[in-house]
């Protein structure tokens, strides 16, 4: 298969995902006597300025980097043919106890800020644990117990915040932890925008940047080209293969789940960071959710995450143009919904049309393989291969 022909493979399911998912909209916003054309019109509308354009870039970047970490978070578990459900309860009890150890200690700048880091990633990591010990030794579900804990991370950290790490004053209407100092704060990029020409818009562009594209790499050459991305693969597919072949199929389920909660602590830190520096009853919520269907959309892949990720921050960025412009808002909400429901079916649809492919070339029907983002006769729909199968199916990954 040429490069060009697999490039255009691997965006069929997204490309047809979002066609379709925008059709079905539409069909739906014309029900309801909503102009959908209009409705795209304000969608894309960046503003008259150029301060305006950059602002919305600046928001629609902003709001992409904690969906494109939720999104490698929930990657990472697919990848194996692990469902973890619980990034939202991670990375919300991660954000609370790294807001409070933050606002608790004073140290240089860098130290701060990697220590705020280090505590969100750790905590994060553990409680993801969890789920994976309860899997290897007790058989629970990761689906259930992540579920589960969701509810446990969530009403822990509203006792964190209304009880041992409340900050703000008694009778305040935003309850708070109290607020990072300024060594704990990571500064803004709008520096770049001065540096090509463009206008310095009033809201900054998150430090976080950086970082975030560092775990992506690093990620992406961890799972593709290292044992250890190899080993997280086999014992995807076939955990008795893996074992036969000298992989400790049970150890791979620990690590896989402490990495993608390790990620998942890093969800919060954009905003925790870079704007709110503390957190809050209104803390940004519903990250580890979408993070679901950004990593589907992206085919659990880290590049296709990063546009699926910017892809969803520009429709929560459009919901505020709808408002001022007398639409309903819960018209993103139903292209969320509606992109959801259609990437399932388009990487059902592509998985077919590759196997076609294969079958006029070979003759025979090559297997699913481990994160593809497609299905097969033992995978989810729209996520990783299940359990079973055997080293070939490896070949092409």
């Amino acid at each position: 298969m040429t490069v060009v022909r697999r490039i255009g493979m691997s965006l069929f399911a997204p490309v047809l995902a979002v066609v379709v998912a925008l059709v079905i909209s539409s069909l739906v916003m014309a029900a309801l006597q909503v102009n959908p054309l209009r409705v795209f019109e304000v969608m894309l509308d960046f503003g008259e300025t150029p301060a305006q354009q950059v602002t919305a870039i600046v928001v629609i970047v902003n709001r992409a980097i904690p969906l494109f970490l939720a999104g490698l978070a929930v990657a990472v578990a697919f990848r194996m043919g692990l469902f973890n459900i619980g990034v939202e309860g991670q990375y919300r009890l991660a954000t609370i106890v790294a807001a409070a150890v933050g606002a608790a200690v004073a140290l240089p700048g860098p130290l701060h800020i990697l220590l705020v880091v280090v505590v969100a990633v750790v905590v994060a990591a553990l409680w993801a644990g969890i789920v994976a010990v309860l899997k290897v030794t007790r058989g629970v579900s990761e689906v259930i117990s992540s579920i589960m804990l969701n509810f446990i991370a969530l009403g822990l950290a509203s006792y964190l915040l209304t009880g041992p790490f409340r900050g703000s004053e008694e009778g305040a209407s935003i309850i708070s932890t109290a607020e990072i100092p300024e060594s704990g704060q990571l500064g803004g990029l709008n520096a770049i925008f001065g540096a090509i020409g463009l206008a310095n818009p009033p809201r900054q562009l998150y430090g976080f940047l950086p970082i975030a594209i560092v775990v992506g790499v690093v990620l992406a050459v961890l799972l593709n080209r290292t044992r250890f991305g190899y080993d997280l693969k086999v014992s995807g597919l076939s955990p008795s293969a893996a074992s036969a072949s000298g992989v400790d199929a049970r150890g791979m389920v620990i690590k896989t789940m402490l990495l993608s909660g390790a990620v998942a602590g890093l969800i919060g830190l954009p905003d925790l960071l870079g704007s709110t520096h503390s957190y809050t009853t209104d803390f940004t919520a519903g990250l580890g959710f979408l993070g679901i269907a950004v990593a589907l959309l992206g085919r659990n892949r880290p590049l296709g995450i990063a546009f699926a990720a910017l892809l969803f921050g520009f429709l929560d960025r459009s919901l505020v143009p709808l408002q001022i412009a007398d639409f309903p808002a819960s018209v993103v909400t139903i292209i969320q919904g509606t992109i959801v429901l259609a990437v399932v079916v388009a990487n059902e649809i592509a998985r077919r049309v590759a196997r076609r492919n294969a079958e006029r070339g070979s003759g025979q029907a090559p297997a699913a393989v481990a994160g593809d983002g497609g299905t097969g006769p033992d995978s989810t729909p729209g996520g990783p291969a299940g359990p079973a199968g055997n080293l070939s199916e490896l070949q092409g990954a």
